[in-house]
């Protein structure tokens, strides 16, 4: 049995009426039904998924998606792109803090490759939302693109803070100071294709201990389906890869980062 502990498919069935990029993708879907993508989800052996929310809006949809379904939880976050949305969209998501079936607080963190939030914005909901993941006692989603060097200084400054490095594409150097902080890794479809063979080292080196899977749904789906949308059934695809990748046989792979899920995020 696997988990995705990353997908967005809370979002699937705005694709069918929204503009926005995200969701259009969603609409180019060949099922867009949420529903749908979780019956096969479970028919490949995928029976724990994490819907991830990024804006004030998607949380609450992440919420009230995982409410009503035994195999879904909820993650509530404000991702480093909308930082810009302020205090008011923060004290909305600290709000759903306590809500039911909310594991963890994120995807957040710091994203210097794009400007869509100034860094001192990024910064400010950073900060509030470890100080929101602290009074709950909930482990951290967090993205973070081209910031370590802002990011590792934020992060040590919180104590007992927990979490994952979701979608992990950064040197070994960062690796391994995650490893000394005793973070995890979210490893996704990119590493099916990736050509950059620090990134594969990373993938190959990360203790099993200390790794998660995920899709990140409906992005980065991994080979051999490029170019169709992703779904957390094609999980199997990269734990196979792994699997070969690391020597490592894929009933030991499901084994342990369900094991790993189910201890960072508390799934009940």
């Amino acid at each position: 049995m696997f988990t995705d502990t990353h997908c967005h498919i809370h979002e699937a069935q705005l694709g069918l009426v929204s503009d926005d990029m995200t969701h259009k993708l969603w609409g180019k879907a060949e099922d867009p039904d949420p529903d749908a993508m979780l019956a096969r989800a479970a028919e490949k052996g995928v029976n724990r998924v994490i819907c991830v929310g990024c804006t004030q809006a998607d949380s609450e949809r992440a919420v009230m998606f995982a409410a009503s379904r035994d195999n879904c939880w909820a993650s509530i976050g404000l991702h480093p792109h909308e930082a810009k949305d302020g205090r008011a969209a923060l004290d909305g998501i600290a709000k759903l803090a306590g809500k039911p079936k909310v594991v963890a607080i994120g995807e957040i963190g710091l994203d210097y490759y794009y400007g869509h939030s100034t860094r001192e914005e990024q910064v400010a909901a950073l900060k509030f939302q470890l100080d929101l993941a602290a009074e709950h006692n909930l482990p951290v989603i967090f993205h973070v693109r081209e910031a370590f060097d802002d990011f590792w200084p934020i992060f040590d400054h919180y104590k007992g803070i927990r979490g994952v490095l979701h979608s992990y594409t950064d040197n070994y150097t960062n690796f391994t100071e995650a490893m000394k902080r005793g973070l995890y890794i979210g490893v996704n479809g990119i590493m099916t294709f990736t050509k950059v063979e620090e990134q594969l080292r990373v993938a190959k080196d990360v203790p099993l201990q200390k790794l998660l899977l995920e899709t990140d749904a409906p992005f980065l789906t991994p080979r051999p389906l490029r170019g169709s949308v992703n779904e957390p059934a094609h999980v199997i695809h990269i734990a196979t890869f792994l699997a070969d990748l690391r020597n490592e046989s894929i009933e030991d792979i499901a084994k342990v980062t369900s094991h790993n899920a189910q201890t960072l995020f508390t799934l009940g």
